[in-house]
């Protein structure tokens, strides 16, 4: 078996391994809570969505069953770099787990604020503001570099472009109607997607 197998086998693993839990834990929230409708978005976001999961996913089974689809885009990383990737790849899941956990009912599935939504400032939420969107892209980033691929690597580059000036403040926006000045405070305090450093 070579490397670039054992590659392919932790990418899937770690992959559905998150689709998974992420699956799991909404179903939960769906089960016990309010449920927003992605379509109450709109349709351009909910089409954007749709397009951006349909070209990663097609992205990650092509490097998964069919990766000389991809052999374009190959990159010759160095193992140690490759390695340590997977490890971290592997090391988010139990991270998500426990924003999951944290966050219990009030995850949803939009951007939009629930009716019945707590302000969860506990579990990563203590020091980072959206601790599920920075996991996900630092999984990303692990994936891209376990693939060696600069396409797939372009995934999470993109994503932190998107999430910061795009996603965060919208979000915010709602979170602050729904919680005025304690999510004002909050947000003052805690880091959008790392901690802050500084007081």
């Amino acid at each position: 078996m070579t490397a670039n197998s054992i590659f392919r086998g932790i990418f899937l693993v770690v992959f559905l391994s998150s689709i998974l839990l992420s699956g799991y834990h909404r179903r939960r929230a769906r089960r016990s809570g309010e449920v927003i409708p992605r379509r109450a978005e709109g349709s351009t976001i909910l089409l954007l969505r749709m397009a951006t999961a349909l070209l990663v996913a097609a992205s990650f089974l092509a490097y998964v069953v069919a990766p000389a689809a991809l052999a374009w885009s190959n990159l010759d990383l160095p193992l140690w770099l490759r390695s340590g990737a997977a490890v971290l790849a592997f090391g988010c899941l139990p991270a998500m787990w426990w924003v999951f956990v944290s966050i219990g009912k009030n995850i949803s599935e939009t951007i939009l604020t629930k009716s019945s939504h707590e302000l969860v400032t506990h579990g990563p939420y203590r020091w980072v503001r959206h601790p599920l969107y920075a996991i996900a892209l630092l999984e990303l980033l692990c994936l891209g570099l376990l693939a060696s691929n600069w396409l797939l690597l372009l995934f999470p580059a993109i994503g932190v472009i998107v999430f910061r000036w795009g996603v965060i403040p919208r979000e915010e926006a709602n979170l602050i109607r729904a919680f005025g000045k304690r999510y004002e405070e909050y947000r003052d305090h805690t880091g959008a997607l790392l901690p802050r450093l500084l007081p």
